[in-house]
């Protein structure tokens, strides 16, 4: 017998009789997926049921990706270009990862490389 696990409540059972979370195996599954998840996170109130249901569909979306999606190869100025772009960074928001604004400038330029402190740094900026 299983102990230490909760009944889940009849909302829940809900959730998981509409839309069964299973691993994702292909593109279409996953398209079906992400659509569940925005459906549930258009609420305006979302209650803790929803969440540990987002949560697992979550993972099971991530592990879809890592699995099959290809991160673009990117050089450290194109990194560095996209942040900036992405999240409307400006060269003095790198200070705390960067000595000195020339260090960004030459990044940026193709002078220089980030050395794996300051990739590990920028990695910790975005997630």
């Amino acid at each position: 017998m299983t102990t230490g696990l909760t009944t889940p409540s009849p909302y829940y059972l809900s959730l998981i009789t509409e839309f069964a979370p299973r691993p994702i195996t292909n593109d279409a599954e996953l398209t079906a997926t992400q659509q569940r998840i925005n459906s549930i996170l258009d609420k305006s109130n979302l209650n803790h049921d929803d969440r540990d249901y987002l949560q697992v569909l979550g993972m099971l979306v991530y592990d879809y990706e890592e699995k099959n999606e290809q991160l673009p190869e990117l050089t450290d100025r194109e990194l560095l270009q996209t942040l900036m772009e992405d999240y409307n960074l400006k060269i003095p928001d790198f200070f705390g990862i960067f000595p000195q604004e020339q260090t960004v400038l030459d990044i940026l330029n193709g002078k220089r490389q980030l050395n794996p402190q300051e990739a590990f740094k920028l990695r910790s900026l975005i997630l």
